[in-house]
Order: structure tokens, then sequence, then C-alpha cells
């Protein structure tokens, strides 16, 4: 079986259970203000888990595109990627906790012929402080699924202190088996749903060698030891509480959100204990020893593994229709740097050849092209992306290399000049150590390494007070913003042209932050139309109209939308305006206003270039 089949195993198994099959959302968030990309596969659903209804109904199932900045530096452990595929069944307020186990069992069992008896599970503890009980349920159906297959699935506790114990199904607390965007109960802010999750693990060999020279070699081994012998392959979560201030309460709906990797999924059905080495990256992996003059993949793991995810993430990102190029903020800099980190292993691996990035996001293209079309569509801008990253990488290194020159007479490099070289110049440490070697210098690494511990940290502080707040804010102030988003997107096409797009947005109950394809810096003229014009409609306080229907009649009616196609067969249509005046007709999820008269006074603060084509309006509702 190669990931192709399995993918479309997995959406047929789900759609003979009565779930349409919905195409994957766009990595960029929209209206989204909690994360730079998308994540989860729950992560554009939050409205409907939160009771609004889906034009699709409550059964859903389909494979999403997902980016984890946070994992990039873990990459290179032959399990880890920042992009990957999260295959995904959900329930809104439909079937629940019984049918899910019985159906994600049977699926893995039967449909892609996974060996039960490699097959483990973990369940949520319970947490008395904020009421919510032991997962008892689940365990019950578990055990059932396995005695079909003459398994005794034995539950036990403890696990991370006392090891396996003969168990299969083992309890864990809240910062393992509970699941929200924001990761532990704790840290949810009011608004924000989540619940318990029951993960399932698969065995990959008691292998004695992925002991020998780790931190676990005289640990307990468990599912969650992160040693090596287990792998998590999809996670169940059962979604029924929400944060208010006043604790923990049921949701009006109880759903259900399962998300398994692709990526890991394949590795196991086809028997590897590597992602690397299935035929999602195996084509890339042969590009990589090609353009290194015959280097293996054995011998040169890490690097391998870096270049073929980073690249492989780029290429989706820079191709995604509401395409993100590198700069140096935001978004864009996530971007920078997964291309610059790439090529730096490259000159590792001795590739010589320029420009060379191209060639791995040609293979992407080619891999994926029939299940993301956009990728075909879109590849001539992405390698012209990435040769122009290479060039202009290539002359921060020539800059860098200058001021190397500087230090010279030095027998040893501080970690703090070292630092200013990478943080100045984009100049990567292990060239620094390189060079510094060749002069025999030295370089206080783990001064370095200090530095760089505090600017990530003061990085993420600076990342968590941008992006705070999101889809599960729906206040008053941020739906207001979300409303008047429509309306700007509406008088940009008026004032600069129809062929102006909506390339992600940030809202907040604060303010509306908002990105659109524009090749130059807007007029002041300009930006005073686009304030009259969503400030007369604001005056005319427009009806909001939600409407359900065919992809065909949302086209025929001149509705806006990249992603006219995400919803399947109906999507939602908000309109505002009447028969007589129609300033805006957009696809999209909401929530809204119902009439636009209380919004305020609109004024845009500042215009501002976002990345190569695209610019970015900071306004606010007065």
């Amino acid at each position: 079986m190669n990931s192709k089949e399995l993918r479309k195993k997995y959406l047929e198994f789900f759609e003979s259970k009565g779930h349409l099959i919905v195409p994957s959302d766009s990595l960029i968030p929209e209206n989204d203000s909690t994360t730079l990309f998308t994540g989860s596969g729950m992560q554009p659903m939050i409205p409907y888990l939160l009771g609004e209804k889906h034009p699709g109904g409550k059964r859903l199932a389909d494979s999403q595109k997902c980016f984890r900045t946070g994992d990039m530096e873990k990459v290179g452990d032959n399990r880890h990627n920042t992009f990957f595929e999260m295959l995904g069944n959900w329930s809104f307020g439909d079937y629940f906790k019984l049918e899910q186990i019985e159906w994600i069992f049977e699926f893995l069992i039967e449909e892609i012929k996974l060996e039960p008896e490699k097959l483990y599970i973990t369940v949520f503890r319970g947490n008395e402080k904020i009421n919510i009980p032991k997962d008892s349920e689940a365990v019950k159906k578990w055990q059932a699924c396995f005695l079909k297959y003459n398994i005794k699935a034995k539950d036990v506790d403890n696990a991370e202190v006392k090891g396996m114990q003969d168990g299969r199904i083992f309890y864990y607390s809240d910062d393992k088996n509970w699941w929200s965007r924001v990761g532990k109960p704790d840290n949810m802010p009011i608004g924000e749903p989540g619940g318990p999750d029951s993960e399932m693990f698969y065995d990959l060999g008691a292998d004695l060698k992925k002991h020998e020279n780790s931190e676990w070699k005289n640990k307990p081994c468990h599912v969650n030891c992160d040693c090596g012998r287990f792998i998590e392959i999809g996670n169940n979560v059962f979604m029924e509480y929400i944060r208010t201030k006043g604790g923990f309460i049921k949701l009006k709906q109880k759903n259900v959100d399962f998300g398994g990797g692709l990526e890991r999924l394949i590795m196991v059905a086809q028997g590897k204990d590597n992602i690397f080495e299935t035929d999602l990256f195996i084509n890339i992996i042969n590009k990589i020893s090609e353009l290194s003059g015959g280097k293996t993949y054995k011998d040169n793991f890490k690097a391998f593994e870096i270049i073929a995810d980073h690249l492989k993430a780029a290429t989706f990102i820079m191709s995604d229709e509401r395409g993100i190029y590198p700069s140096n903020t935001d978004q864009g800099y996530i971007v920078r740097r997964l291309i610059r980190r790439a090529i730096r292993y490259g000159r590792q691996l001795g590739i010589t050849e320029s420009p060379w990035t191209k060639e791995i996001a040609k293979i992407v293209a080619h891999d994926y092209g029939d299940i993301y079309p956009e990728l075909i569509k879109n590849i001539n801008k992405v390698i012209d992306q990435f040769k122009e990253e290479e060039i202009k990488f290539a002359k921060t290194l020539e800059q860098g290399l200058k001021e190397f020159e500087k230090l010279s007479a030095q027998k040893i490099i501080s970690g703090k000049q070292a630092f200013d070289l990478y943080q100045t110049y984009g100049f990567p440490f292990e060239i620094t150590e390189e060079l510094a070697l060749e002069k025999n210098q030295t370089v206080n690494k783990l001064e370095f390494e200090h530095k760089l511990n505090q600017h990530k940290n003061l990085s993420r502080t600076a990342s968590a007070g941008m992006f705070k707040g999101g889809l599960a804010d729906t206040s008053e102030a941020t739906i207001k913003y979300h409303t008047a988003a429509h309306l700007l997107l509406a008088a940009l096409r008026k004032v600069l042209g129809e062929q102006v797009i909506q390339k992600g947005s940030n809202i907040t109950a604060e303010r509306l932050r908002f990105d659109f394809s524009h090749d130059a810096k807007m007029t002041e003229e300009e930006k005073k139309q686009v304030e009259i014009l969503v400030n007369q409609a604001i005056k005319s306080d427009l009806p909001v109209i939600c409407e359900e229907m065919t992809l065909e009649e949302a086209r025929k009616k001149g509705a806006h939308g990249i992603f006219d196609s995400k919803y399947g067969e109906k999507v939602k249509i908000y309109a505002i305006g009447d028969k007589e005046l129609c300033f805006s007709r957009e696809i999209c999820g909401g929530p809204h206003v119902d009439k636009i008269g209380n919004l305020g006074n609109f004024k845009i603060k500042k215009e501002e270039s976002s990345s190569s084509g695209v610019r970015r309006i900071k306004a606010i509702l007065e």
C-alpha cells in the first residue's frame, strides 16, 4: 500500500459511515490569530465544534495540510516533520465516543492491516481540580475491540513511573491526554473548547539499540517515553468541554475530532520505522543524493531529513493560494528560515549546483500535484522564490564572511560574537565553527547557545503577545472586526481592481490586520477611498444575510473566496447588503453581526509590505 492508496482508503471508509469528504483548508489561517499556520485538522473546524452549523452536515472527513513551526528543531530523528497531512473525521454533535473507537479500530486493523498485538492506547486519567473524571467509558470500549482479536487489554496507571506492567491501555494526565489548541486545561483561555483524548500508539519493536546511548537507558519504558520504541499514529479527541470564567462546563454538543498523521500511518502500514523511507519522501531523498554527488541518506540522515522536510514545507506554504513568500516578518520569516536552513545543510553535504532548491520543489509538485493542484498551478512562482532566496542567502553569507575575517586575530571567538554573526548576518553557527577550525580558533558554543535560547524565549513571548485571541473568541468586538474584514476586501477590490484577493488576516477584539495581493504601495488617495467606501456601507446599516447554496450557485452570484470548494457540495455565503445594493458577497464560515450600522468608524492605521506581492493593512473601528 502506498500513501495515495491509504489516504483514499481512509476517506472512503468514513464516507461509508455517512461522512461528507471535504477538501483541505489553507495552510494560512483565515481570521484565526492564535497561530501563524494551520497546525491541526481541528483548527478550521472551531466554529462548528462550538455549535455553528456546517453546510456539509454533522459528519465530515478530510486530509488537512498542516505545518508546525515548533517541530522545526525536532526534524532529524526519523519521525518528526514540520509539514504533514492530518487525516481527520469529525462529529459535530452527532456520534460520540463509542462509535469513534469502534470505527477507527476497524479501519486500522481491517482496512490497512495493522497488527492488533502492536497497538497500544492511552486515555485520560481524570483531573479532580477541574472536576473531570477518569475516562472509564473509553477504556471499556477499547477493551471490547481488542477482545474481538482475543487480546485481553489490561488497563494500568503510573506507567511513567512503573513501566508497562503488562498493560495495553494506559492512563495519563492532562499534559498527555487532554487536547485543545493551546494544550493543557490550565493554558486554555476563556471560550476555548477542549476535552479528554485517547491516543493510539504502535510498537516498532523493543530494539535495545534504541536505548543503549540514550537518556532512556535506565528509565522505565512506556508508550509515552519517546525512547523510539513506540510512535503515536492517531488521536481521538472527545471534545465536550469549554472553559468559562467559572471553570469548565459541557459544550452544547458533544464532538469527535480524530487526527492521524498520514506520514506515520503509512510508515507503520509499510512496516518501516522511518517516515523518510516511505513513498512520501523517497523521491526527494534520491534527488538530494544525486545533487550531493552520491552521498547516502544512511550516512547523513539528519541533513537529508532537514532538507527534505524544510523544502517540502516551504513549497506547500508558497504554493498555497494564500501563499506566503520569504520575508523578515511573521509567516514570511518562517519560510525564509526553512529555505536557508535547508541551503545550509545542502552546503554541509557539498551541494554546489546553484540554484538547486527548485529541484526539490519540482518533485513535491510532481508527487502531490494530483491531490493538491495548487502545487502545479503555482510551481513557477515557487521556483522563482527559491532562486531569489538562494541568491539573497549567498550575499548574506558573503557579508558574514567579511565580518568573520575581522575576528581572525582572536584565538577564541566569544558566544556573543558568534551570535551577532548569526543574528545580524544570518551566518549559521556551524559555518562559524567550520571556519574557526580551519584557522585553529575555538568558539564558545555554550555562550552562543545561551544567547540563542534568550533570543528564542523573547521571540516566543513576542509571538504569544502578537497572536493572542482567535476564533474561539466570539466576543462582540471580534465579530465586528470579522465583518469589517469583508467590507475592507470589497472596498479594496473596488479601488485597486478585481484582481485583489485576500492572503490572510489576523483579528482580535482590538484591531484588524489584513493581507491582500497587490504589487505596489497604496497611495494616500487610495487609502482614503477605501475608508470612505467602508464607512459609507456602515452608515447605510446594510443587513448581513447568510445563505447556503451549491458551489455553482455561489459562482453565478459572484461570491468571492479562494477556497470555494473546501466545504464540498454546499457552501455558506455571507452577503452584506440587499437586492438593491450588495456591497460584499463571500464564502465564509462566520460568525458576523446581523447589521453593520453599529460597527463604528473604520480607520486605516497603517499600510505596509507583508511579503513579495502582498500588502498588509492594520485598521481599527473607532
